[in-house]
């Protein structure tokens, strides 16, 4: 079995294709479907070491990483998490909290609701220079404090890479994807990066596959029981697992 698995992935394989992991979970009326290439590679985040950020040319210099265009809030209650979180940040976490404190850390536009922009990025980004040290204010207090960021930041900010999608059908049965986040998922804008982390080889190096190194943040998006169902279709050894695209390039 796995030889004839090893043999399998001897052609070649389109840049395009993934495995998935699906299975039911009848209480909740619910079917859960696994991005399961992208949960086994070695994707890990390379901000500060490689990361070029989203902007249609390199931006190395600038680490932004994927903060340039603030925050999109998914409710209220995300809304709510980052004002009480905000409140808690000190000078030597938050570079902009004077301009925070005194213009807000929010903007609406059409409706849609984000962190404010300060210099072209979001207003909890710290940048090169800052003695507190660059990158979220919001993971300098978590590291401060021992918390969890995902008790701090916007939804969407601690799920990237990941994205849960869910659809519910006439009858009232969800159906639950978890997956990377593609460039497409930025909106419009998306493919005109110059640079997207899933698409680089280079931060497919991890010491541990997706589903070990974001296990709190699936565990989160999922629940535990999920997870370790997860988990143990994941570590089957059945087949050679097929390499994420960015790693076959």
């Amino acid at each position: 079995m796995q030889g004839r698995a090893l043999c399998r992935y001897r052609r070649p394989v389109p840049l395009d294709t993934h495995e998935w992991i699906s299975f039911e979970d009848d209480h909740h009326r619910r079917t859960w479907i696994f991005d399961a290439t992208f949960l086994r590679s070695k994707w890990n985040c390379i901000y500060g070491s490689g990361c070029k950020g989203v902007h249609d040319t390199d931006t190395t210099h600038l680490a932004q990483g994927c903060c340039t265009h603030g925050a999109h809030f998914v409710d209220d209650e995300d809304v709510q998490t980052v004002v009480l979180a905000s409140a808690r940040l000190k000078k030597r976490h938050w570079q902009f909290k004077k301009e925070g404190t005194r213009d807000g850390i929010l903007e609406t536009v059409d409706g849609v609701t984000t962190t404010r922009l300060v210099d072209d990025a979001c207003i909890f980004l710290n940048r090169p220079g800052f003695e507190g040290g660059i990158g979220c204010a919001f993971h300098h207090l978590a590291a401060e404090t021992g918390e969890r960021k995902m008790d701090l930041q916007p939804d969407v900010c601690w799920q990237l890479p990941l994205r849960l999608e869910e659809h519910t059908d006439d009858h009232g049965y969800v159906t639950s994807t978890l997956r990377e986040w593609k460039r497409r998922d930025w909106g419009d804008g998306g493919h005109e990066f110059h640079w997207w982390c899933t698409a680089d080889h280079q931060a497919f190096d991890g010491a541990d596959p997706v589903y070990v190194y974001l296990r709190n943040e699936i565990v989160e998006m999922v629940g535990k029981k999920v997870y370790a169902r997860l988990v143990e279709l994941l570590e089957r050894d059945r087949w050679t697992p097929l390499p994420h695209p960015a790693a076959r390039r």
